[in-house]
């Protein structure tokens, strides 16, 4: 009976012996089964990579513009001295306002007291000599009626010398007036409302063409209740501008206060040297708060004209030889497509190219590792919620 027990306990020994090697088999073969796959799927992974797609469609794109910006005076003049004189008396100085047609500056020039005089001498001396050739000339005029008196030569010569004399006195009047007319320069009026921004002559200065002072102004007048905001925008970005454009700008000297102005005119053209076109803003300065000569930085809106293809920004490829998109075809292979690009917000950016339609499908972060050509495995990218 003892030895019957000792061989069922055997019995069964053996067998859970045998299922429990028989289950470390089947899982140790799971396991490799496991292994080989993922080896599989990693080896056609690289042989295939997977990439995000998204589908191509159109709208239209708004974006903002950063540019450096100057204020500049709506008007500016620098007041030359336009004869050698002396500086008289100043009424007016640096800072001063004006209003147009105000007496800013008296000169003096001494000779021109007597150039004046002369002038008006010649004058009466030139109309003695026309009276007394009138004079003879009328008189051979009327003693000519009765025939034989007087040659028909000697009436036409005493003409002659009455219409030269004539003219004599209108020679000498116009120089008269010359220098009648250069008295005025010694008075200099502001030629519009504004202020005297800068001066550059003292009293008893000796200006003109040929005075100390020739190379600077005497003084420069500034219109500062009316500015220009000038900017420069690069050749990409001029396409996606209008005229009736509002831009907001600020200036440093007053962080906490945007000011904000229109694009009245547009140079039309781009500059040889940089690229780009010149836009002014009028800006409205009652106030003075804005003083010429600041530098500002400027928002300008940028808006698509008509509905564009707009990709992600990371599906836009920029090396150094070209810019291009990839495309997956229906072979699921990669497909490079040449474009050219525009405008761009924190959402996209605008590119063009005849090769694009509507409905294709993009790689969502491409690079140009992924080569012209390769299969490709795509999965659309999924929607942000």
């Amino acid at each position: 009976m003892k030895d019957l027990k000792s061989n069922i306990t055997a019995a069964l020994s053996l067998l859970s012996l045998t299922a429990v090697l028989s289950l470390s088999a089947c899982h140790s073969d799971e396991k490799e089964k496991a292994e080989k796959e993922r080896a599989q799927q990693e080896q056609a992974d690289i042989e295939v990579p997977p990439v995000e797609t998204v589908e191509l469609q159109k709208s239209k794109l708004v974006s903002t513009l950063n540019v450096p910006g100057e204020l500049m005076p709506y008007q500016q003049v620098s007041l030359f001295a336009k004869i050698n004189s002396y500086v008289k008396k100043y009424l007016v100085d640096v800072g001063s306002e004006v209003k147009k047609g105000q007496l800013m500056i008296v000169l003096e020039a001494p000779e021109m007291n007597s150039q004046l005089a002369s002038a008006r001498a010649r004058v009466k001396q030139q109309e003695a000599i026309y009276l007394a050739s009138k004079a003879n000339y009328d008189r051979l005029f009327n003693t000519a009626k009765t025939p034989g008196t007087i040659a028909q030569n000697d009436i036409d010569q005493a003409d002659a010398r009455r219409k030269a004399d004539y003219a004599n006195v209108d020679a000498a009047k116009a120089a008269y007036q010359e220098v009648s007319s250069n008295l005025q320069y010694l008075q200099i009026h502001a030629p519009f409302d504004g202020v005297v921004s800068e001066r550059n002559a003292s009293m008893g200065a000796y200006v003109g063409p040929g005075g100390g002072g020739a190379q600077l102004p005497l003084f420069v007048v500034q219109q500062q209740k009316k500015l220009r905001l000038v900017i420069s925008v690069p050749e990409i970005s001029t396409g996606s501008l209008s005229d009736k454009s509002e831009v907001g700008f600020t200036v440093r000297a007053l962080p906490n206060q945007e000011f904000t102005a229109k694009i009245t005119r547009s140079a039309g053209s781009l500059d040889a040297k940089l690229r780009s076109e010149r836009l002014e803003m009028d800006v409205e300065n009652p106030k003075k708060l804005l003083l010429p000569g600041m530098y500002a930085e400027v928002k300008v809106p940028l808006k698509s004209h008509d509905s564009t293809f707009v990709v992600p920004k990371t599906a836009l490829v920029q090396s150094t030889e070209k810019v291009f998109v990839v495309r997956i075809d229906k072979n699921h292979r990669a497909q490079w497509v040449d474009v050219q690009k525009g405008i761009q917000n924190q959402d996209g950016v605008e590119v063009y190219s005849k090769e694009l339609h509507i409905g294709d499908k993009l790689v969502k972060t491409a690079t140009d590792e992924i080569r012209d050509g390769q299969p490709v495995k795509d999965q659309p990218a999924k929607k942000e919620e």
